[in-house]
């Protein structure tokens, strides 16, 4: 068994060593992120830097464009978290549920947000998969911002598209990052509960 594990590191490409490290990063990312440590933004500077090279050679060319989206919003939910708007002096921002006024607007802006990267990817490149491609990552561009604003329900829009990725993933021949991405979905479901107790304590 061991020999296999080495022999496979052997004969690994850069592209499934990068693979395996991003995974690695990502579980550090998610345990973060279920804790609602502010440390997790500093985790997701790193890993796009990482998955910029693994999704290009795959050809999801809208996950590749994603990176640098990421560690922008990344920069932001660190700025954000530590100097937000606090309930009280010294005190850390806040668990908050998601605006009902803000559902409709989001829900058109994701709608555009997946037409726009769509027609990105098939007028400007080759990708194969440009329907799943544009749909996943357009989720997640709203997941983010939801997650920077601290929004309870931002669990929830990453519960789809984590499925949604982890079969696309799959799909495209990057194992690591699909059994990843599965694990994020079963990860969103205790992190809303996680993330509602934490809420109502402090309330």
């Amino acid at each position: 068994m061991l020999n296999n594990i080495i022999q496979y590191f052997q004969e690994a490409d850069t592209y499934q060593l990068l693979d395996m490290v991003g995974t690695i990063i990502g579980l550090i990312y998610i345990y973060q992120e279920y804790k609602a440590s502010i440390w997790l933004w500093l985790t997701s500077i790193v890993m796009p830097l990482v998955y910029t090279f693994v999704y290009y050679e795959a050809k999801l060319y809208a996950d590749f464009g994603m990176q640098l989206y990421y560690i922008v919003v990344s920069i932001y939910g660190f700025l954000y978290w530590q100097f937000g708007k606090r309930q009280k002096e010294n005190k850390e921002l806040p668990i908050r549920r998601f605006p009902k006024h803000k559902i409709m607007p989001i829900m058109v802006l994701f709608l555009a947000l997946w037409g726009i990267v769509y027609f990105i990817l098939i007028t400007f490149t080759n990708s194969n998969v440009p329907i799943l491609d544009s749909f996943g990552n357009s989720l997640s561009i709203i997941g983010l911002w939801a997650l920077a604003k601290k929004y309870l329900e931002q669990w929830w829009i990453w519960f789809v598209a984590d499925i949604e990725l982890s079969a696309l993933y799959f799909y495209k021949g990057i194992p690591f990052t699909s059994g990843l991405y599965a694990i994020y979905a079963l990860i969103a479901i205790a992190g809303y509960f996680k993330w509602k107790r934490m809420m109502q304590t402090t309330m």
